[in-house]
């Protein structure tokens, strides 16, 4: 999970860490409803929904040519330049200089001291000193510039995420963002545009999708188990209060203050991205609308209440972001992926992630399932059962992997280095992440308008419609 702490953050957005998303400055053109870039974008808009859906969300025209199916360039060597050095970015980078053919090149954060504990973990690899950028809150880009960087990974707070991605495209990098890919719907078309335009990949580093249940579940999907498939549901339910309240856990409170901002799904990813992937999204089929609803936001302010001392900064704060979010959201096919966001009360960590079709269901948090003929009586059965036959490849070779998030996070790093070693495609792409991120802006804008459904962009243009490789990959000869 994307706990990031921060890099370089586009300046003024990290000196005034207070700034509203209102104030945030449009990229396409476009009016912001509640400044979250929702306005009208012009364009034709394609008729993918289903009969009796409200009308289509608009289109713009393509400005370059899809960047589906395109692979890397292949190379020997992967040059790394690494952007936010705190909890995730400090963390991943012990990933990246574990495999073999990857090189960390350079690393950036205004906190130098995280800076230089990351460059000597470089040097401590057995890798040449990296470059270090300590300089001001955009010194970012220059690191962005430098000619020997083939990726960089962005792990700062999220409204830097749309910048930095803009800034490493621009300078002709690859780029690979935490969690959300940006937080307004206008920026989310501009990265979409400019990775087109520019030839390079713009993914969404969405680590639960290499889950090994997440992965066993997509093999079987894809195998026909449990039937046609016909709904799922996904989450983020994860008790943060503690750690967003923490005066060192993160630096500053910028985590906390979305919850003064916005009223939607602050952080979809983690519960659509492998239900997206389950169901073919962009992959044969797309979703079309979201309606999303709110219950009142309570329990940030209990906690305050609870655990703050008077004076503490965070009492100026007023929280209106909902407590629990439940999003539905529908595909061009006629099913349905339920969402959920919760980080303000008490509750055990849950994404939720189940699947269903007429054949069966898939549940976690337990892992459970259901599915005719092998189970009967309706008595769960033993998911682990499945493992022998429909363990991805990436689990088989990697049994034990390393690092964090029971070691999704290294087959994530380990699958995109090898794709870009060997001049793959990759799993997912900027279509994929823009999809992943919608929910931000549209569900705060549903929520808004007491459910009413928000149309969700065709961010490939009606390439959805083609069948396409995607995380249920092919092991590389």
């Amino acid at each position: 999970m994307n706990d990031a702490a921060p890099g370089n953050q586009d300046s003024p957005s990290r000196r005034s860490v207070l700034r509203t998303t209102a104030g945030a400055a449009g990229v396409v053109g476009v009016s912001g409803a509640a400044g979250l870039g929702l306005g009208p974008l012009g364009g034709t808009a394609a008729a993918d929904a289903p009969a009796g859906a409200p009308a289509e969300a608009p289109v713009p025209r393509r400005q370059g040519s899809t960047m589906a199916g395109v692979p890397f360039e292949r190379r020997s060597t992967v040059r790394v330049g690494i952007i936010g050095l705190g909890n995730r970015g400090g963390s991943m980078i012990d990933l990246f200089l574990a495999l073999p053919g990857v090189r960390v090149v350079a690393v950036c954060d205004p906190v130098r001291a995280k800076a230089e504990r990351a460059a000597a973990k470089v040097v401590k690899a057995g890798q040449p000193s990296p470059a270090v950028y300590t300089k001001g809150e955009d010194d970012y880009a220059n690191l962005c510039a430098r000619g020997d960087v083939d990726f960089v990974y962005v792990a700062t707070p999220w409204d830097s995420h749309f910048e930095m991605a803009k800034a490493a495209m621009l300078a002709g990098k690859h780029v690979g963002v935490e969690c959300p890919l940006a937080m307004r719907l206008d920026e989310l078309w501009a990265l979409v545009d400019l990775s087109e335009r520019t030839r390079r990949h713009c993914m969404q580093l969405e680590n639960c999708c290499y889950g090994r249940n997440e992965m066993r579940v997509l093999r079987m999907a894809h195998a026909g188990v449990f039937g046609e498939l016909l709904h799922g549901a996904g989450a983020y339910n994860h008790d943060l209060r503690e750690l967003m309240f923490s005066p060192t856990y993160y630096e500053g409170p910028w985590r906390r203050l979305w919850h003064t901002r916005l009223r939607g799904d602050l952080y979809p990813n983690h519960g659509f991205g492998p239900v997206a992937n389950y169901m073919d999204v962009n992959r044969g089929d797309r979703v079309v609308s979201i309606s999303s609803f709110g219950t009142p936001a309570l329990g940030l302010a209990e906690y305050r209440e609870a655990n703050m001392p008077p004076g503490d900064p965070s009492w100026k704060e007023t929280y209106v972001g909902s407590d629990r979010t439940i999003s539905m959201v529908t595909t061009a096919k006629g099913r349905v992926i339920r969402l959920e966001h919760d980080v303000s009360t008490p509750h055990p960590y849950s994404r939720i992630n189940s699947l269903g079709g007429t054949k069966g269901v898939f549940e976690d948090y337990p892992a459970r399932i259901y599915v005719e003929p092998d189970h009967k009586g309706h008595q769960w059965g033993d998911f682990s059962a499945y493992a022998a036959e429909f363990d991805h490849w990436l689990w088989k070779e990697h049994a034990n992997p390393p690092g964090g998030h029971g070691g999704m996070d290294y087959i994530m790093v380990y699958r995109l280095m090898q794709c870009m070693r060997l001049g793959l495609v990759p799993d997912f792409d900027v279509y994929d992440a823009a999809t992943w991120t919608a929910p931000v802006p549209l569900s705060h804008a549903s929520i808004k308008a007491k459910g009413a459904p928000q149309q969700i962009p065709d961010f490939t243009r009606g390439e959805w419609r083609k069948p396409r490789s995607g995380v249920d990959s092919v092991k590389p000869q």
